[in-house]
């Protein structure tokens, strides 16, 4: 294989204007939204020659938010930054901070604005 295994997301929303507040909050970063057709879209920032995949907040019916799917992990410094952003964002943490193995780093668990089970990885 040429390339990393994932290569977009897309995290379900039921209000953009709120998640999109959220994911600021927490990343402490700009989102942009777009409308295709009725489906809304809220673009996380992306750099074509940085580590890690793109991806999107999604707005439309067939999207429906679940913390019991799939679960994205966002890259971190230290993943104790976005946890102590979480709570004051508007959601809540299910894991803290737990040390994932010597080799492996760190991870977090949090449960975003919309209902979304969301993850974290930092190597500190």
């Amino acid at each position: 294989m040429k390339r990393n295994m994932v290569g977009w997301f897309e995290i379900p929303v039921l209000d953009m204007n709120r998640a999109k507040a959220f994911y600021e909050k927490v990343f402490q970063v700009k989102i942009d939204i777009q409308n295709f057709g009725g489906t809304e879209m809220g673009w996380f920032p992306f750099e074509q020659k940085k580590e890690g995949a793109a991806g999107t907040l999604i707005k439309q019916e067939s999207y429906i938010p679940s913390h019991k799917g799939t679960l994205v992990y966002f890259m971190s410094d230290n993943v104790q930054n976005e946890l102590d952003r979480i709570e004051a964002a508007g959601g809540k943490i299910y894991q803290p901070k737990t040390k994932i193995s010597p080799e492996h780093g760190f991870m977090g668990v949090f449960e975003d604005s919309e209902g979304n089970r969301v993850a974290l990885h930092s190597s500190v």
